[in-house]
C-alpha cells in the first residue's frame, strides 16, 4: 500500500476480537516466529500497541491477515481489516502495508497447538500468536507478494 525500506523484516497481524496476535521474521525474511499478543482495549490503544511492535521488530513491512470466507468472498471482518490496514498506512508512513488471505490460519495453528500437546486455556492465549506466524510464513513462502 506504501512504499517500504528495502530490508527483509516483515511483522504480522492476526486482527482477532479479543486480541491481535503478532509474528516477526528473521532478518533474512525466511522464517516467522509469534512474537505475541495484544489484548483489544481501545482501537487508538491498540494500533500503538501496533506501531511500537513494528518499530521494535525493524520491520520495513507489516502484514495484514485479510478474513477472506472459505468461498474467497469478503465479509465483515474482511472490511474491518481492509479499514485497520488503511488507518496503519497512514500511522505507519515508512512502512509497506500489505493485506493477505488468513483462511485457515487459525485452524493451523490450533492444529499445531494441539499436536504440540497445548491445549485448551494455555493454548488460547498463544494461538492468536501462532496464526500471525502461520500467516507470516505463508506471505514469506508465496514470494512476499504485495
Amino acid at each position: 500500500m506504501t512504499g517500504g525500506r528495502p530490508d527483509n523484516r516483515a511483522l504480522a497481524i492476526d486482527l482477532g476480537t479479543r486480541r491481535i496476535g503478532l509474528a516477526a521474521c528473521d532478518s533474512a525474511g525466511s522464517m516467522a516466529f509469534p512474537r505475541g499478543v495484544i489484548e483489544r482495549r481501545d482501537p487508538v490503544l491498540d494500533r500503538a500497541e501496533i506501531v511500537r511492535a513494528v518499530r521494535e521488530s525493524g520491520a520495513s513491512t507489516v502484514v495484514v491477515g485479510l478474513p477472506l470466507s472459505l468461498d474467497g468472498t469478503e465479509g465483515p471482518a474482511a472490511r474491518l481489516a481492509r479499514q485497520e490496514a488503511a488507518e496503519l498506512v497512514t500511522t505507519l508512513g515508512e512502512c509497506e502495508v500489505v493485506l493477505f488471505d488468513e483462511r485457515l490460519t487459525t485452524v493451523s495453528a490450533n492444529a499445531a497447538l494441539g499436536a504440540a500437546g497445548r491445549r485448551g486455556p494455555s493454548a488460547r492465549r498463544v494461538v492468536d500468536a501462532a496464526a500471525a506466524a502461520v500467516l507470516l510464513q505463508a506471505w514469506l513462502d508465496a514470494g512476499r507478494p504485495a
